[in-house]
C-alpha cells in the first residue's frame, strides 16, 4: 500500500549512469522509488546502493519503447506505491553516422527510446498526476538538442524532439495551472557509458576521411567532453526540479555551447565543423602513436 507520508519518485534508464546517480540522490533526500531499465543486472545494483538510504524501492525490467508496457508500470506504481510526485525519462539511446549512410532502422531505433520512450512515459503518468493535482516530469535532452553535430542526425533529432516536446507540455501545463510541472534537463558531456554503447555506422569513415578504430573514438570522447561526473549531474537536476526550473543545463560546455547557439545561431555550424576536424585529428594522431 501506498505510504502517503513520502513522495515517489519513478526514474526510467537507472541501471546506470545519470539514471542510477539520481534515484542515489533521490533516495538520499527521501524520495521512495520506483525504477525501471532494460538492464536487469544494472537496475538490482542501483537498487541495492540506494536502498542503503532506508526507502521503499520497487524495479521492473522494462523497455520504454513499449507503450502498453509503459502505461502497465504506471499504474503498478501507482497501485503499490502511490501518486507518483517525480518522473525522470531519462532512459535513451545513442547512434552516429551519416544521414547518407544511416537506414532508416537507426533513426527508428533512436527515435523509439529517446523520443517516444519519453512521450509514453509521459503520457502514461500524466493523468495519474493532474488526477491529485501535483507532480512533476523530468524529460532528459542533450546539449546535442540545441546545438547539431556531423554525425549524429538521428540523436539530434531525438534530442531536439525532446526540448521541443517538453517546452510545449511545461507551458500546457502552466496554462492549466493544475499542480503538475515539467522540466527539460539539457546535459552536456557526462561521464557515462553511453559512448560506450553507441552505435557507429561505417559511414563515419567518409566524414573522417578513413577509417578510425571504434574503441580510441569512444574514449576520446569520454576524455575529452565528458566533464561532468553522473552524480554532479544529479544534484543540478533535483536542485532544478526544488526550484521548478523550465530547463536545467548541466556542464560548463553545455552553457557555453547554450550561449555560442543563442549568440551564433547559424555561425555556429562552421565553429562544429572545425572542432569536429580537430576531434578528428587527435584521435588519428593517437591511433598512430599507439601503433
Amino acid at each position: 500500500m501506498a505510504n502517503n507520508n513520502k513522495r515517489i519518485a519513478a526514474v526510467t534508464g537507472a541501471a546506470s549512469g545519470i539514471g542510477r546517480a539520481l534515484a542515489l540522490e533521490l533516495a538520499n533526500r527521501g524520495f521512495d522509488l520506483a525504477l525501471a531499465d532494460v538492464d536487469e543486472k544494472g537496475l538490482e545494483e542501483t537498487e541495492c546502493l540506494a536502498f542503503q538510504h532506508g526507502v521503499d524501492i520497487r524495479t521492473s525490467v522494462l523497455d520504454v519503447t513499449q507503450r502498453q508496457a509503459m502505461f502497465d508500470w504506471a499504474g503498478k506504481v501507482v497501485t503499490e506505491l502511490g501518486s507518483v510526485d517525480l518522473l525522470v525519462n531519462n532512459a535513451g539511446v545513442a547512434q552516429s553516422g551519416t544521414v547518407d549512410g544511416n537506414d532508416f532502422g537507426d533513426y527508428e531505433w533512436v527515435m523509439a527510446a529517446n523520443f517516444w520512450g519519453v512521450v509514453n512515459g509521459s503520457k502514461a503518468f500524466l493523468p495519474h498526476m493532474r488526477e491529485v493535482g501535483r507532480g512533476h516530469i523530468v524529460n532528459v535532452a542533450s546539449i546535442f538538442g540545441v546545438c547539431a553535430q556531423p554525425g549524429m542526425s538521428a540523436y539530434n533529432a531525438s534530442k531536439f524532439a525532446v526540448r521541443g516536446f517538453t517546452e510545449s507540455l511545461r507551458q500546457e501545463l502552466d496554462m492549466l495551472d493544475c499542480g503538475v510541472s515539467a522540466t527539460c534537463v539539457i546535459p552536456g558531456g557526462i561521464k557515462t557509458q553511453i559512448a560506450h554503447s553507441a552505435r557507429l555506422s561505417p559511414s563515419l569513415a567518409e566524414l573522417h576521411s578513413g577509417p578510425i578504430d571504434d574503441a580510441q573514438m569512444r574514449d576520446d570522447f569520454l576524455d575529452r567532453i565528458a566533464r561532468t561526473s553522473p552524480e554532479k549531474a544529479a544534484r543540478i537536476i533535483a536542485n532544478g526540479v526544488e526550484r521548478n526550473a523550465r530547463r536545467v543545463l548541466i556542464g560548463a560546455d553545455a552553457k557555453f555551447l547554450d550561449m555560442l547557439q543563442r549568440l551564433l545561431p547559424s555561425s555556429y555550424q562552421r565553429l562544429t565543423i572545425a572542432a569536429t576536424k580537430l576531434g578528428i585529428e587527435k584521435v588519428r594522431k593517437a591511433q598512430q602513436s599507439a601503433s
